[in-house]
């Protein structure tokens, strides 16, 4: 356990692969990022929902921002492809939304993030490099959004792990 309180995958930890369906029925392999990009698991309780809105719009809107740090947007959430493929339309969002729909929460336990009193996953993103470590983890409060500040300074721990 961190000093956050958060019970889960942790900093330097090789991340658990899994396949998901996309929103367009896809399946999406997380090592086939492995070598050619890093990426920035957003997890995220419910599509459609206000503070997942605005996050997601937050995070559309500074898509360049993860392109000049070389890491790709997946977004998670126990939604179906068909509710995630329609908010994915409905909000022009531009990342790889994933189904982690059935067995249900399966990818957010294995990263400790499902909680239970919800049947949801937490608002936690999970950065990993492109060698499958974690190197950063955050998360916030439920019905708090994450502030672009955190997706900033993981961005800037990834580049200084990058530089070592």
């Amino acid at each position: 356990m961190r000093d956050d309180g958060f019970v889960g995958i942790d900093i330097g930890d090789e991340a658990p692969d899994f396949e998901l369906a996309n929103q367009f029925g896809e399946h999406v392999r997380l090592s086939s990022y492995r070598g050619r990009s890093a990426v920035a698991l957003v997890f995220f309780p419910l599509a459609f929902s206000r503070t997942c809105s605005r996050e997601f719009e937050e995070l559309r809107d500074n898509a360049e921002v993860f392109a000049e740090a070389g890491v790709e947007v997946v977004g998670i959430s126990v939604d179906s492809k068909h509710t995630l493929r329609a908010w994915w339309s409905a909000e022009g969002l531009g990342m790889p939304l994933l189904a982690d729909f059935w067995p249900h929460g399966e990818v957010a336990r294995r990263y400790g993030v499902f909680r239970e009193d919800t049947g949801t996953a937490s608002r936690t993103t999970v950065v990993i490099d492109r060698a499958g470590v974690v190197r950063s983890v955050f998360s916030s409060a439920p019905g708090e959004p994450r502030p672009f500040s955190a997706y900033r300074a993981a961005l800037a721990a990834l580049a200084q792990t990058i530089a070592e």
